[in-house]
Protein backbone atom coordinates (compact mmCIF):
# COMPACT_ATOMS: atom_id res chain seq x y z
CA UNK A 1 0.00 0.00 0.00
CA UNK A 2 0.95 3.61 -0.95
CA UNK A 3 1.17 6.41 1.56
CA UNK A 4 -2.25 7.85 1.70
CA UNK A 5 -0.86 11.44 1.51
CA UNK A 6 0.03 10.50 -2.61
CA UNK A 7 -3.63 10.18 -3.13
CA UNK A 8 -4.70 12.88 -1.25
CA UNK A 9 -2.07 14.91 -3.60
CA UNK A 10 -3.76 13.24 -6.72
CA UNK A 11 -7.42 15.12 -6.07
CA UNK A 12 -5.94 18.57 -6.82
CA UNK A 13 -3.08 17.55 -9.25
CA UNK A 14 -3.43 17.90 -12.80
CA UNK A 15 -3.71 14.39 -14.98
CA UNK A 16 -0.36 13.85 -16.66
CA UNK A 17 -1.58 13.24 -20.36
CA UNK A 18 -1.62 9.71 -21.84
CA UNK A 19 -0.24 8.86 -24.69
CA UNK A 20 -2.24 7.28 -27.44
CA UNK A 21 -1.00 4.37 -29.87
CA UNK A 22 0.89 4.15 -31.95
CA UNK A 23 3.20 6.90 -30.15
CA UNK A 24 7.10 5.38 -30.68
CA UNK A 25 7.59 5.07 -26.85
CA UNK A 26 4.53 2.67 -25.96
CA UNK A 27 6.97 0.09 -28.61
CA UNK A 28 9.81 0.46 -26.22
CA UNK A 29 11.37 -1.45 -24.05
CA UNK A 30 12.03 0.22 -21.11
CA UNK A 31 15.02 0.56 -18.75
CA UNK A 32 14.98 -0.41 -14.93
CA UNK A 33 14.58 2.48 -12.50
CA UNK A 34 17.80 3.22 -10.51
CA UNK A 35 17.64 5.47 -6.70
CA UNK A 36 18.48 8.39 -9.01
CA UNK A 37 14.89 7.86 -10.78
CA UNK A 38 13.04 8.18 -7.46
CA UNK A 39 12.32 11.83 -6.82
CA UNK A 40 10.93 12.32 -9.98
CA UNK A 41 8.49 9.17 -10.01
CA UNK A 42 7.35 10.27 -6.71
CA UNK A 43 6.96 13.93 -7.86
CA UNK A 44 5.10 12.62 -10.72
CA UNK A 45 2.34 10.07 -8.43
CA UNK A 46 0.08 12.62 -8.14
CA UNK A 47 -0.66 13.66 -11.41
CA UNK A 48 -0.21 9.84 -12.25
CA UNK A 49 -2.98 8.28 -10.01
CA UNK A 50 -5.43 11.38 -11.18
CA UNK A 51 -5.04 10.62 -14.73
CA UNK A 52 -5.41 6.47 -14.29
CA UNK A 53 -8.54 7.31 -12.18
CA UNK A 54 -9.88 10.35 -13.96
CA UNK A 55 -9.60 7.98 -17.12
CA UNK A 56 -11.00 5.76 -15.15
CA UNK A 57 -8.26 3.08 -15.59
CA UNK A 58 -6.76 0.09 -13.26
CA UNK A 59 -3.28 0.60 -14.65
CA UNK A 60 -1.09 2.87 -15.92
CA UNK A 61 2.75 2.40 -17.02
CA UNK A 62 6.01 4.49 -17.13
CA UNK A 63 5.67 4.14 -21.23
CA UNK A 64 1.74 5.20 -21.50
CA UNK A 65 2.81 8.78 -20.02
CA UNK A 66 6.47 9.39 -22.42
CA UNK A 67 8.92 7.69 -19.54
CA UNK A 68 11.60 5.14 -20.42
CA UNK A 69 11.17 3.74 -16.99
CA UNK A 70 10.31 0.40 -15.52
CA UNK A 71 7.64 0.99 -13.08
CA UNK A 72 3.51 1.34 -12.88
CA UNK A 73 0.63 1.88 -11.23
CA UNK A 74 -2.45 -0.86 -10.26
CA UNK A 75 -5.51 -0.39 -8.37
CA UNK A 76 -7.99 -2.96 -9.39
CA UNK A 77 -10.54 -1.58 -7.12
CA UNK A 78 -13.73 -0.42 -7.91
CA UNK A 79 -14.17 3.59 -7.78
CA UNK A 80 -16.97 2.59 -5.10
CA UNK A 81 -14.72 0.56 -3.15
CA UNK A 82 -11.59 1.88 -0.62
CA UNK A 83 -8.49 2.12 -3.38
CA UNK A 84 -5.45 0.02 -3.20
CA UNK A 85 -3.27 1.80 -4.98
CA UNK A 86 0.08 -0.06 -5.85
CA UNK A 87 3.12 1.35 -7.56
CA UNK A 88 5.12 -1.50 -8.87
CA UNK A 89 8.98 -0.41 -9.43
CA UNK A 90 11.33 -2.63 -11.78
CA UNK A 91 8.19 -5.17 -11.81
CA UNK A 92 9.00 -9.00 -13.73
CA UNK A 93 6.61 -12.21 -13.45
CA UNK A 94 8.18 -14.79 -12.08
CA UNK A 95 5.93 -17.25 -12.30
CA UNK A 96 2.58 -17.70 -14.61
CA UNK A 97 0.04 -20.79 -14.00
CA UNK A 98 -0.40 -23.14 -16.77
CA UNK A 99 -4.20 -22.82 -16.86
CA UNK A 100 -5.30 -19.76 -18.84
CA UNK A 101 -7.87 -17.25 -18.94
CA UNK A 102 -9.63 -15.29 -21.26
CA UNK A 103 -10.86 -11.51 -20.20
CA UNK A 104 -11.95 -8.76 -22.07
CA UNK A 105 -8.73 -5.56 -21.90
CA UNK A 106 -9.16 -2.20 -22.93
CA UNK A 107 -6.17 0.34 -22.72
CA UNK A 108 -6.00 3.71 -21.67
CA UNK A 109 -3.56 4.28 -24.90
CA UNK A 110 -5.87 2.47 -27.02
CA UNK A 111 -9.21 4.54 -25.77
CA UNK A 112 -12.86 2.81 -25.98
CA UNK A 113 -11.05 0.04 -28.18
CA UNK A 114 -11.60 -3.60 -26.47
CA UNK A 115 -10.30 -7.34 -26.88
CA UNK A 116 -11.00 -10.70 -25.37
CA UNK A 117 -6.86 -11.78 -24.34
CA UNK A 118 -5.90 -15.05 -23.30
CA UNK A 119 -3.51 -14.83 -20.21
CA UNK A 120 -2.02 -17.28 -17.76
CA UNK A 121 -4.84 -17.15 -15.20
CA UNK A 122 -2.44 -16.64 -12.11
CA UNK A 123 1.09 -14.92 -11.74
CA UNK A 124 3.66 -14.38 -9.25
CA UNK A 125 5.15 -10.91 -9.73
CA UNK A 126 8.34 -9.57 -7.51
CA UNK A 127 8.87 -5.69 -7.67
CA UNK A 128 10.04 -2.91 -5.07
CA UNK A 129 8.25 -0.51 -3.95
CA UNK A 130 8.67 3.32 -3.49
CA UNK A 131 10.41 2.74 -0.14
CA UNK A 132 12.75 0.28 -1.88
CA UNK A 133 11.86 -3.04 -0.19
CA UNK A 134 11.34 -5.76 -2.06
CA UNK A 135 8.47 -7.71 -2.25
CA UNK A 136 6.16 -10.54 -4.35
CA UNK A 137 2.88 -11.00 -5.13
CA UNK A 138 0.57 -13.52 -5.96
CA UNK A 139 -2.43 -12.94 -7.57
CA UNK A 140 -5.43 -14.26 -10.39
CA UNK A 141 -8.48 -12.76 -11.58
CA UNK A 142 -8.36 -9.04 -12.39
CA UNK A 143 -5.58 -7.92 -10.89
CA UNK A 144 -3.30 -11.25 -12.28
CA UNK A 145 -4.52 -9.43 -16.07
CA UNK A 146 -4.13 -6.33 -15.08
CA UNK A 147 -0.43 -7.05 -13.67
CA UNK A 148 0.70 -8.95 -17.11
CA UNK A 149 -1.05 -6.06 -19.10
CA UNK A 150 0.96 -3.14 -17.28
CA UNK A 151 4.68 -5.32 -17.03
CA UNK A 152 3.78 -5.76 -21.09
CA UNK A 153 3.89 -1.91 -21.79
CA UNK A 154 7.12 -2.10 -20.08
CA UNK A 155 8.21 -4.59 -22.29
CA UNK A 156 6.63 -2.70 -25.30
CA UNK A 157 3.63 -4.68 -25.99
CA UNK A 158 0.69 -3.97 -26.37
CA UNK A 159 -2.90 -5.96 -25.22
CA UNK A 160 -3.97 -6.18 -28.82
CA UNK A 161 -0.09 -7.91 -29.43
CA UNK A 162 -1.88 -10.87 -27.74
CA UNK A 163 -4.92 -11.29 -30.67
CA UNK A 164 -5.47 -12.02 -34.38
CA UNK A 165 -3.24 -9.73 -36.27
CA UNK A 166 -6.69 -9.11 -38.22
CA UNK A 167 -8.58 -8.28 -34.60
CA UNK A 168 -5.17 -6.08 -34.23
CA UNK A 169 -5.64 -3.97 -37.43
CA UNK A 170 -9.46 -3.64 -37.55
CA UNK A 171 -8.51 -2.28 -33.91
CA UNK A 172 -5.97 0.05 -34.76
CA UNK A 173 -7.97 1.53 -37.80
CA UNK A 174 -11.04 1.95 -35.82
CA UNK A 175 -8.72 4.10 -33.10
CA UNK A 176 -7.10 6.21 -35.77
CA UNK A 177 -9.99 6.93 -37.56
CA UNK A 178 -11.28 8.15 -34.19
CA UNK A 179 -8.35 10.31 -33.17
CA UNK A 180 -8.73 12.23 -36.40
CA UNK A 181 -12.20 12.78 -36.10
CA UNK A 182 -11.49 14.25 -32.18
CA UNK A 183 -9.09 16.50 -33.86
CA UNK A 184 -10.65 17.52 -36.74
Amino acid sequence: MIDTSILEAAKTADPTPILIAPQPVLRQITRPVAAEDMAQINAMLPGLFRAMYDAPGIGLAAPQVGLGLRFCLVDVADENEERHPMVLINPEVLSESESMAVREEGCLSLPNQYADVVRPEAVRVRYRTLDGSQQEIEADGLLATCLQHEIDHLDGILFVDHISALKRNMIMRRLAKEQRQRKG
